[in-house]
């Protein structure tokens, strides 16, 4: 048989005589039932799997206890082999199944089990060898036990050696992939919550800018993108980032997407302070609400994962307002807006055109044919603030399934900044109740929000002694400010919440790097097709 000629026969599946064909140049193993010789077109029943969605093959022991059962009766002495697979279930889950193919010619059984081997030999983009870190401590404390019971046995099956890591103390994991070699790895996974994929992403991005000799506190540095790709097994308290970005928190699912060799580019913000890196952001970067959230329970961490709740409540509660001025450049490059409607999803033809247009406007810039960053139009929002969120991805979780921004894309190189403005607490209320259903939850007179690539903050309070930023932006802001009356108790400032970390300067500098990162992920499926259960 050449390489791309189709291998068709006639299987067993169950107690079912089957027609089973492979045809390598769609990449597709097609088995429907045959009962004769006149049988051998697919119908309405026939069942498929992509060869790309292959786990597995095993040659299987028809002698076994299954042989006793009567299955293999209508064939003698059988000879059979089981493809170990992906099937799709409700609500984005995958899950590995099985299906046998026995036949009574040992030569052909043989035949079909290295045709398709050498189909998954083919699959260059799946990993061979990865490093695994297990944070033993987050969330319920399952990451452990979720690793050896449900992706351990997987990782196994799919031929995948793995180099395991329990981490010990908090930045653990970054500290390790600083000292070791990571060139032999083909991708890092981390086991926990986003505190645990934050923890994996820094070490990642760090140790990927010292070797290319970039320096990560510059505001305006190109950050190189890292050739090794990250998994997340969840097992935290949210998971959103696996969640906005694989559509369910399920260890099985993310693991089979890892085996498979998806790959997802995801943007990443880059937050600075007077020069000096703070952290890197995926997720929700929040100031007012969610900061003062996140700083009241850490001081609540013996209540476990109900602090959340409480010191939710309690915030909401005192209802504070911030005074300050947000800056921002539009992303002009971008393919939609934050209220379209359009979420983010697997194929995004947003984040690749984005991308391109990204791509167009800074080779524009560089060799001068448009207008540089020195002379873009940054706009500027002055007054008081519930909230300012900035999400570069919908942030959706099991509490908000469409998240804070539910439009907002993975990989198109911008971030959804959202002003809340200072309001009465039923409106903010309204507001809040939105992220838990189908409704625009930007759609009030005291809501904005943008699509942005870059922004500032400084807080009213400390303008003038925390001027750290880029001066240039400064002088180049047009003010659109508004005058609304007070409702609510206004105290100096907040902190920002950088993906569930504190962070305690109030006047910021933030990036938006585009697909910097890149996830063993697809991106949630639209429309997962029906699976054949056979």
């Amino acid at each position: 048989m050449g390489a791309a000629e189709p291998l068709r026969s006639v299987l067993w599946v169950k107690r079912q005589r089957c027609a089973v064909s492979l045809e390598p140049a769609r990449g597709l193993l097609r088995w429907w039932p045959s009962p004769g010789p006149g049988a051998s077109v697919p119908g309405a029943d026939a069942c498929s799997v992509p060869v790309s969605e292959i786990v597995a093959i095993e040659e299987t022991d028809s002698h076994g206890k299954d042989s006793s059962g009567g299955k293999w009766q209508k064939i003698e002495n059988p000879h059979a082999f089981t493809v170990h697979r992906v099937r799709r279930a409700r609500r984005h889950r995958w899950k590995c199944a099985q299906v046998t193919f026995c036949c009574a010619d040992e030569q052909l059984c043989h035949l079909w089990l290295q045709t398709l081997r050498e189909q998954l030999e083919k699959l260059t983009s799946r990993p061979k060898h990865l490093l695994v870190f297990i944070n033993p401590f987050g969330g319920k404390g399952q990451g452990k036990r979720i690793y050896e019971r449900k992706v351990a046995p997987l990782f196994t099956l799919a031929s995948i050696t793995t180099e395991i890591i329990v981490t010990e103390h908090a930045n653990h994991a970054k500290e390790s992939m600083y000292e070791m070699n990571l060139d032999k790895y083909d991708g890092i996974v981390c086991v926990g919550g986003d505190g645990m994929f934050s923890e994996v992403l820094h070490g990642l991005i760090g140790r990927t800018q010292r070797s290319a000799g970039v320096d990560p506190n510059q505001p305006r540095a190109a950050l190189v993108p890292s050739p090794l790709r990250i998994g997340i097994i969840p097992a935290g308290s949210t998971d959103c980032v696996c969640y906005s970005t694989v559509g369910i928190n399920d260890a099985e699912t993310s693991a089979l997407h890892i085996i498979v060799g998806d790959s997802l580019p995801m943007d990443v913000s880059s937050v600075h302070h007077s020069g000096a890196l703070l952290r890197y952001s995926v997720s929700l970067l929040g100031y007012g609400f969610y900061g003062d959230i996140i700083k009241d329970s850490e001081k609540k961490r013996w209540m476990g994962l109900i602090r959340y709740d409480f010191s939710g409540l309690k915030t909401f509660l005192s209802h504070h307002c911030y005074e300050g001025t947000v800056s921002f450049l539009p992303a002009q490059h971008t393919v939609g807006s934050p209220r379209d409607r359009k979420p983010c999803r697997a194929g995004c033809f947003v984040c690749r055109q984005s991308r391109q247009q990204l791509e167009e406007e800074q080779k524009r810039s560089l060799y001068g044919l448009e207008n540089t960053e020195e002379v873009e139009e940054w706009q500027a929002v002055c007054g008081e603030f519930l909230a300012i969120n900035a999400t570069n991805m919908s942030c959706a979780c099991p509490r908000s399934p469409t998240g804070l921004s539910p439009a907002a894309h993975l990989g198109d190189g911008s971030s959804d900044l959202i002003l809340i403005r200072k309001c009465s607490r039923f409106n903010f209320l309204r507001f809040l109740v939105r992220h838990t259903n189908q409704h625009d939850q930007f759609d009030f007179a005291f809501v904005e929000v943008y699509r942005i690539k870059k922004f500032q903050f400084v807080s009213k309070h400390v303008e003038d002694d925390d001027s750290g930023l880029s001066e240039p932006g400064k002088k180049r802001f047009g003010h659109i400010c508004s005058h609304h009356p007070s409702c609510c108790c206004a105290v100096s400032r907040s902190s920002w919440n950088c993906d569930g970390e504190i962070l305690n300067s109030s006047a910021i500098e933030v990036r938006v790097h585009c697909q910097l990162v890149r996830l063993f992920a697809r991106g949630i499926e639209e429309n997962p097709k029906q699976e054949c259960l056979g």
